[in-house]
C-alpha cells in the first residue's frame, strides 16, 4: 500500500483512534461497542495509508522532492 497519509493527519488519526479505543472502559452496556470505531482511525494512522483516501485519489502526505 501507497502512503497517503501526512504527518499532522496522522498523529490526529492516532489521537482520535486512542481517544475512541478509551471509551470501552468509560462507557457502559452496549455503548462500548462505539469505542471499537477507534480501532480504524488508529490502524490507518499507524499505517500511514488510508483506502478511502486511495479510491478518492487523494492524498495528505507531502510530495517527494527531486
Amino acid at each position: 500500500m501507497t502512503r497517503n497519509i501526512g504527518g499532522i493527519d496522522r498523529v490526529l488519526r492516532i489521537v482520535v483512534g486512542l481517544v475512541l479505543l478509551s471509551l470501552i472502559f468509560v462507557l457502559e452496556g452496549n455503548a462500548r461497542w462505539w469505542g471499537l470505531i477507534g480501532i480504524v482511525p488508529l490502524a490507518t494512522g499507524l499505517m500511514s495509508s488510508c483506502p478511502l483516501y486511495s479510491l478518492l485519489g487523494m492524498s495528505t502526505c507531502p510530495l517527494k522532492k527531486s
